[in-house]
This record gives C-alpha cells, structure tokens and sequence, in this order.
C-alpha cells in the first residue's frame, strides 16, 4: 500500500476516534453535569458518576487517537 494513502487511513480513523471522544465528553459528561446544577433537586451521585465515566472513556478514546497517529510512516 502507498505510503499516503495509509497515512491518510490512520490520521481519518484518528480523527472518528477523536470525534467519538469529544461527543461522549459532551453528551456524556458535561450535559448531565450541566443539567443537576440546574435541576432544582440538586446533583445526584449517580450522575456524577455516570458523567465521570464518561469523561474517563472518552480521554481513553483520545489518548488511543493519539496513539493511532503513532503509527504513521514518513
């Protein structure tokens, strides 16, 4: 396989990779964070659990797109 078009397939599934991560810190984490601040029952444990586990998977999945771009050849 050409050296370019690899390449171009590791920096492309990095970058879904990333898109993934940054969409679950979004909807994940920061929205129900958001959303129990505001709610006038106040923040629930479950929540920042939830939303914390969500912001731990969703660096993982940035720190493996950052580890895919590793792999790119000169």
């Amino acid at each position: 396989m050409f050296t370019t078009v690899f390449n171009e397939q590791k920096k492309l599934t990095a970058t879904w990779l990333n898109g993934l991560s940054v969409a679950l810190w979004a909807v994940g984490g920061l929205a129900p964070l958001a959303s129990s601040i505001y709610n006038a029952n106040g923040p629930s444990a479950l929540i920042a659990i939830g939303a914390a586990i969500c912001i731990m998977v969703a660096t993982a999945l940035h720190l493996y797109a950052r580890r895919t771009l590793r792999g790119l050849k000169p």
